[in-house]
């Protein structure tokens, strides 16, 4: 009863197709619009920032997407990924419940990102592009590119939120290990940039400040394409291996999660885990519910406000209808990088919207202390961001403990944090701070809301 059990599948079924969740909605996501006319963009507005693949990925109603032999290949290094029954975590807790874990973090960049940058840099190779230009929170999304576009040979430039850079130096020496060039962002190598230390000199950055950046870069540079790592609806698609072998590993462990849990920033690795369970509940199979763990510091899906907003802060992106605390808003710096984005994943706030998940934020420290107790538990240190939904499932798992019920939870430890041991030690030490937002700049930032009428 005390050893962990861990559930592996063969090489050989490590998924053929990404599952596309547009192909079983009951209402179709609202469209990406044009901020000049107002009306939904079409593939020649993104053509200078994606290859043409991705972006009919992007659009398509398909519910197979073939993945690429070439993708496949490079996906056996790491893939499938193990998952885990976590007994010894359950003889901690003493719950009734059953707690299943999905391990990313076996992958060559420590997290679940390398599933989409491989399929994104095999694209633009085969569009024949040479250099790739993108942004990072925490380094996970930007170590994952910059591995993706060492093996097909494409250059890779990452602007990285400058809180991160600084606090994660560790991660910024994986990129350029990797070969990437990676700039501390707001830098005063773009227009973006300089416009943003112009009105603040001493900015520690923002997800939204690094992805206007990159599409700078993208847009202004025939001979590069710009690279999301999150958020986009091709970019979660891809993702979706996780969630398909989960669905064969619980088959094999005889078993079938009552809730699915997974840590959201821009939704990239909640829908790996939870789409394809969501889907097949769409599809008149048992019924699951989903739920995404974000910081109380960003939180937008539990304080956010569901309207078309910008990806990003220099205005340079298109119109996304998403749960959004606005295009401006900066949030504290706190350690888990990769969820300190302003907006939420327009495919999963659309879920939001119509029932299909919950959501629940926490601050920071309890996440710390949920990561440790894991930790110590069974034995794999989470990465900060990935440490939220070991508290989502650790409060559900006591949660079954007071109701005296058993039930089967299923969470995407969706990365490790060995390169993140700085926050573990401020936790230790007492340093780390439960920051809010401030209220008055959110009201300020959501004033500025872009003017669409929704339908």
């Amino acid at each position: 009863m005390s050893d962990t059990i861990k559930y592996l599948l063969p090489e050989e079924q490590i998924p053929k197709t990404w599952y596309n969740i547009a192909a079983d909605l009951p209402v179709p996501q609202s469209p990406v619009l044009n901020p000049g006319t107002g009306q939904p963009i079409g593939p020649e507005d993104l053509a200078p920032l994606f290859p043409m693949a991705l972006i009919g990925q992007e659009v398509s109603q398909e519910r197979e997407i073939e993945i690429p032999d070439p993708v496949r290949d490079v996906y056996r290094q790491w893939r499938c990924t193990p998952l885990f029954r976590a007994r010894r975590l359950e003889k901690a807790l003493d719950t009734p419940a059953k707690i299943y874990y999905k391990y990313e973090g076996v992958s060559p960049a420590g997290s679940h990102k390398p599933n989409t940058a491989v399929a994104q840099a095999f694209y633009n190779k085969e569009e024949g592009i040479k250099k790739i230009c993108t942004e990072t929170g925490a380094g996970q999304w930007g170590s994952s590119m910059a591995f993706a576009g060492s093996l097909f040979g494409i250059d890779v430039q990452v602007y990285m939120v400058k809180i991160s850079y600084n606090q994660k130096p560790y991660r910024r020496a994986l990129m350029e290990t990797y070969g990437a060039e990676c700039f501390a962002s707001p830098s005063d190598r773009t227009e973006a940039g300089r416009a943003i230390l112009a009105q603040d000199p001493d900015s520690t950055g923002s997800l939204g400040m690094a992805i206007s950046e990159a599409v700078e870069v993208a847009a202004t540079n025939d001979d590069t394409k710009y690279s999301l790592g999150s958020v986009l609806n091709h970019v979660l698609t891809h993702q979706t291996v996780i969630g398909q072998e989960a669905m064969l590993q619980m088959e094999m462990a005889g078993d079938y999660p009552d809730v699915v849990i997974g840590a959201a920033g821009g939704g990239s690795n909640f829908a790996g885990i939870a789409f394809p369970f969501i889907g097949a509940n769409l599809r008149g199979g048992p019924k699951v519910r989903a739920v995404a763990v974000e910081p109380a510091a960003c939180p937008t899906l539990t304080r956010g406000v569901y309207a078309y907003d910008f990806g990003d802060t220099g205005h340079l992106t298109p119109l996304m209808r998403m749960h959004t605390l606005g295009s401006a808003f900066v949030p504290p710096g706190f350690h888990a990088g990769g969820l300190r984005y302003h907006g939420m994943a327009g495919m999963v706030s659309h879920l939001a919207e119509q029932g299909l998940i919950d959501a629940v934020a926490y601050h920071q420290n309890p996440c710390f202390a949920a990561g440790v107790q894991f930790a110590r538990a069974e034995g794999i240190v989470p990465a900060p961001e990935s440490t939220h939904a070991a508290k989502a499932a650790i409060d559900e798992a006591l949660k079954c403990k007071e109701e005296g019920v058993s039930r089967t939870i299923l969470f995407n430890l969706s990365g490790h944090g060995h390169f993140d041991m700085q926050a573990y030690t401020d936790y230790h030490a007492g340093l780390l701070k439960d920051e809010d937002y401030d209220e008055a700049a959110l009201k300020a930032s959501l004033d500025q809301l872009p003017q669409v009428a929704a339908e």
